[in-house]
């Protein structure tokens, strides 16, 4: 049966179309998009984010703490001013003028010949070598994720008596002994500098 009636003249009337919406409907206006959430802000330990704060200094011209600061939230690392002041004494950091005059932070690198003294390597094994094990004349050292290269190149610059030199992973590094020494020597001497 058709939708439509006869009119008083006998013409075909069309029903309302159940697609058309009514005209007493209030135009909508569309929610805008939700923002994206916030990357919620999570604390490091000493050693990751003080890699973090190397990383970010040879990235970016950073100009003053509070923009340090404010790089680490970007990443979603939570730090006071005052921890990142710290963290900057620790790695040596220094200001230098660049071009146009400005000043930014940056970490010299320690001449390789220059040796490293050696309650600074001992500061080094206390705070970033976590575990000592050995084998024949290799000594392997655990660190934190991102942490190995810090040790490597502290005892390579220490000129410490019996190591021929590092291979430095992520969180692992090899000390190649000399001859005249063993791996458990070693690996002894070096677990009484980490204090395990």
């Amino acid at each position: 049966m058709s939708g439509r009636t006869n009119g008083p003249d006998g013409a075909a009337e069309a029903g309302p179309s159940p697609t058309t919406p009514a005209a007493s409907a209030a135009p909508t206006s569309a929610a805008p998009p939700a923002a994206p959430a916030a990357q919620a802000a999570r604390t490091l330990a000493k050693p990751q984010r003080q890699h973090r704060v190397g990383r970010l200094l040879a990235d970016h011209a950073v100009t003053s703490q509070a923009q340090l600061v404010e790089l680490l939230a970007a990443e979603g690392v939570a730090a006071t001013q005052a921890t990142v002041s710290r963290d900057l004494e620790d790695l040596g950091a220094i200001k230098v003028r660049v071009g146009g005059g400005e000043t930014v932070y940056a970490i010299p690198e320690l001449p390789s010949q220059q040796r490293a003294p050696e309650d600074h390597l001992r500061r080094v094994f206390s705070e970033w070598v976590v575990e000592v094990a050995h084998s024949a004349n290799l000594v392997v050292l655990r660190t934190p994720p991102g942490s190995a290269h810090v040790v490597a190149s502290a005892l390579d610059r220490s000129g410490l008596p019996g190591v021929l030199g590092t291979v430095a992973g992520d969180d692992t590094l090899v000390v190649i002994v000399g001859e005249d020494l063993s791996g458990s020597t070693m690996a002894a001497r070096l677990a009484e500098m980490a204090g395990l």
